[in-house]
């Protein structure tokens, strides 16, 4: 085994934080800061310190072991990248504001590359013209930059992070799944390796494009997704890909409409107390403007629509709320009391709880009118059903049935099969076996590297500090020197014996510092094993402690080294 080198704290660059920085929400951000892993240099813009850098470089040396093992080649592509491929597929306008784009002095458009299917897609045409080139998997681990308008929870949601994007090149779309099959398998591996719990959720593909999408989360209190759980079968979603079937029902029997008077009831809640019916009997129609044209939304009464969802159907779409101005050049629309039957040049999009034949009370697009028993399918048409309702606890699984239970997690790996988006747009094609042109079939898979990191001290710390699996943490044993002479020269002797046997080892031999904020600083850093020579030193005794059950143990030197280098 190699000789590691010891990193003595004496010398590290880097200064460990008593206090949590006021600028902190979540516990990475404060930990990771803390302990001196990383600095902020700007908003959304991060620093990476020594230890930092070693916890970074563990999981980008483990998602490139496994990338590697299923035959993924890895290159590294420019993160400065020509406006023209984004033109092409479209995207250079649908990230929005998230994109940053910037001109060179003559003149040309560039973008930091948020991801690079557009660059590889190309690479690959100049590089592969044949059917006997492919299939294909490249990676890079790289930088990437999204503008971010808020940027916050210290390196989960920054304005530029490292993450590893794959792409796979495939002539059919069999091939295309056998490509995502293996970055599955992987990522399963990897997120395993790493020691994080996680879950594989269905997903929507945003504006990647693309078919079949798969997100993995790790839950965590400071993760930004809500993802559905089902405790009775393997189902897993993003809430925002949950789906509900659409089951009508028969209506024969539900007499014609009534229009019944309602002043003062603009608001479900006020409409529902005013008939002394429960909110789910009533139909509330939400009115969006889709690149200013305006859309209504139906949803049972007691039901919130989900915008994200309502954006991601129109996307690249602009959807905004309509506003007063909007109604005062629309008097057909009635504020408060719109209806689906009979609205006018209005497109009307619905929950698939909204079924044909179900029965309602909603607005008569009259003042202070509603109106009760209108049937869907047959007193008005749904153009679209789409499911925009905010996910709740106890909703149907799609699967099973059971309620489902909702949670928090972070993303930390995302999976598409884009099929043809990107090679149809740059016209990728290679020679068949019968000579004549195939367009290629493609994927894209992502992990965050150093959202990772923050996933990692999410889920593992504890109320003493970080406390990081054996694989990832910056050193395997933090060697703590008490404090007197004969403590600092056997810590350093163990250090240098350690480390011949390739053992990583961090070693605090900080002279003025006390004893106490030495112990803290080893809690607060995480390393896994943690050895004190305290004060039974002089008799050749040091103590080993288990950073993440707490567990002591006394043991002569040689024994305690036979251990750890075992």
């Amino acid at each position: 085994m190699a000789n590691a080198p010891v990193q003595r704290m004496s010398q590290l660059m880097a200064k460990t934080l008593r206090d949590d920085p006021a600028d902190a929400e979540v516990l990475s951000h404060k930990l990771l800061v803390r302990a001196g892993y990383v600095r902020r240099t700007a908003a959304g813009m991060w620093s990476w310190l020594p230890l930092g850098k070693k916890v970074l470089a563990n999981v980008e040396r483990i998602v490139r072991e496994e990338m590697d093992a299923i035959g993924a080649q890895e290159v590294l592509l420019p993160a400065l990248l020509p406006r023209e491929p984004y033109d092409a597929t479209g995207r250079w306008d649908e990230y929005g504001q998230e994109l940053f784009r910037l001109k060179d002095r003559k003149g040309g458009d560039y973008l930091l590359g948020p991801t690079h299917e557009e660059i590889f897609t190309l690479l690959v045409k100049d590089q592969c013209t044949s059917y006997k080139d492919l299939p294909v998997i490249l990676y890079q681990i790289q930088t990437k930059f999204r503008d971010e308008a808020r940027p916050r929870a210290g390196i989960l949601r920054g304005r530029e992070f490292q993450m590893k994007d794959s792409y796979s090149f495939d002539l059919a779309d069999e091939g295309l799944a056998h490509s995502y099959a293996l970055h599955r398998e992987a990522y399963q591996k990897i997120f395993t390796r790493l020691g994080l719990d996680y879950r594989i959720c269905a997903a929507t593909a945003g504006a990647m494009g693309g078919s079949e999408s798969e997100e993995f989360l790790a839950p965590a209190a400071a993760g930004e997704d809500t993802f559905a759980d089902c405790p009775n079968c393997d189902f897993a979603a993003n809430t925002e890909a949950m789906t509900y079937a659409l089951k009508p029902v028969d209506a024969e029997g539900v007499p014609a409409p009534e229009d019944i008077p309602t002043p003062d009831t603009p608001t479900i809640e006020t409409l529902a107390a005013s008939l002394g019916v429960p909110a789910s009997a009533t139909l509330k129609n939400l009115l969006v403007k889709v690149d200013g044209e305006i859309v209504a939304v139906g949803v049972p009464g007691d039901r919130e629509v989900d915008l994200d969802k309502v954006e991601a159907h129109f996307a690249p779409a602009v959807v905004e709320m309509v506003t007063e101005a909007d109604f005062a050049g629309r008097p057909d629309l009635v504020r408060g009391y719109v209806g689906p039957q009979g609205l006018p040049k209005v497109k009307y999009v619905a929950d698939p709880r909204v079924a044909p034949g179900t029965a309602w009370i909603t607005g008569a697009n009259k003042a202070d009118t509603h109106a009760r028993n209108v049937v869907a399918g047959r007193d008005f048409e749904v153009d679209a059903y789409l499911d925009v309702v905010v996910v709740q606890d106890g909703d149907p699984c799609p699967k099973c049935g059971t309620g489902i239970e909702l949670d928090r997690a972070i993303e930390i790996g995302h999976i598409f099969q884009l099929g043809r988006k990107y090679t149809d747009a740059l016209k990728l094609d290679v020679l068949g076996q019968n000579g004549k042109p195939v367009r290629v079939t493609m994927g894209s898979y992502g992990v965050g590297v150093s959202r990772a990191v923050a996933a990692l001290a999410e889920q593992t710390a504890d109320d003493k500090g970080l406390c990081w699996p054996k694989e990832i943490a910056p050193a395997d044993v933090h060697v703590v020197a008490a404090g007197k002479a004969r403590q600092t020269e056997l810590a350093l002797d163990i250090s240098d014996k350690l480390a011949a046997a390739g053992v990583r080892v961090l070693v605090d031999d900080r002279a003025g510092v006390s004893p106490g904020v030495k112990f803290t600083d080893s809690e607060l850093i995480g390393v896994p094993t943690i050895l004190v020579a305290g004060r039974r030193a002089a008799e050749g005794v040091v103590e080993l402690k288990d950073r993440r059950t707490g567990e002591r143990e006394e043991l002569p030197v040689d024994e305690a080294i036979a251990r750890l280098t075992a």
